[in-house]
C-alpha cells in the first residue's frame, strides 16, 4: 500500500509538489508506520485490491479526522473540521499509475463508501488537491462535490497547493 501511495504521488503531483520534497519525503515505505499505527488502534481501515497477484489500488477510510488536519506535511495546515463530527472520511486513495483507467479504483472506492455507510456514517468527505484535476473528476463522477472549504498546503521550499474538501451524502 505504501508503494502504491508513493507511485501515485510521484505521478499525480509531478510539477506541483517540488522535486526536492518528493525525493526527500515520498519514499516507497513512507506510509508503512502510519498504516501500522492506524490499523493497530482501529483509527482507520484499509482495502487493497489485487488483479490476480498484482496489487492495483488501495484505500484507507474511517471516521472523519476532526482534530486539526495536518495534510501530511511537517509544516502542516489547519483545516476547519468541527462541522464534520460523525462523518466518514476517505483518508487516502491511490491506484497504481499503470493500472488507472481500468475500473479498479471505482470498485475499491465504492466498497469503501459501502463500508462507511454500514458503520453508520450518513455523510463522507475526501480531501483532494485542487491541482489534481483527474482526482476531482473521479470524485465528482462518484457523486462528490466541493463544499467550498479549502486549505493551503505548503510544500517546502516554495510551493503551496490547495486542498479541497469534497463531500457526499451516503
Amino acid at each position: 500500500m505504501s508503494l502504491i501511495h508513493a507511485l501515485g504521488w510521484r505521478d499525480t503531483y509531478k510539477g506541483y509538489v517540488p522535486d526536492e520534497y518528493m525525493s526527500r519525503e515520498i519514499t516507497d515505505d513512507r506510509w508503512v508506520r502510519f498504516f501500522q499505527e492506524d490499523y493497530a488502534t482501529g483509527r482507520c481501515h484499509g482495502l487493497l485490491l489485487y488483479r490476480e497477484e498484482t496489487p492495483v489500488a488501495c484505500i484507507n477510510y474511517g471516521p472523519a479526522r476532526t482534530e486539526n488536519y495536518n495534510a501530511g506535511t511537517k509544516e502542516g495546515s489547519d483545516f476547519p473540521n468541527d462541522a464534520y463530527q460523525g462523518w466518514g472520511e476517505i483518508i487516502s486513495f491511490y491506484t497504481h499509475p499503470a493500472e488507472r483507467g481500468k475500473g479498479y479504483g471505482g470498485i475499491l472506492f465504492e466498497e469503501a463508501l459501502r463500508q462507511l455507510k454500514a458503520a453508520g456514517h450518513q455523510k463522507a468527505f475526501v480531501f483532494v488537491l485542487r491541482e489534481n484535476a483527474g482526482g476531482r473528476r473521479f470524485y465528482a463522477a462518484h457523486g462528490f462535490a466541493w463544499d467550498g472549504t479549502h486549505a493551503d498546503i505548503p510544500f517546502p521550499p516554495d510551493a503551496v497547493c490547495v486542498d479541497l474538501r469534497y463531500t457526499k451524502e451516503l
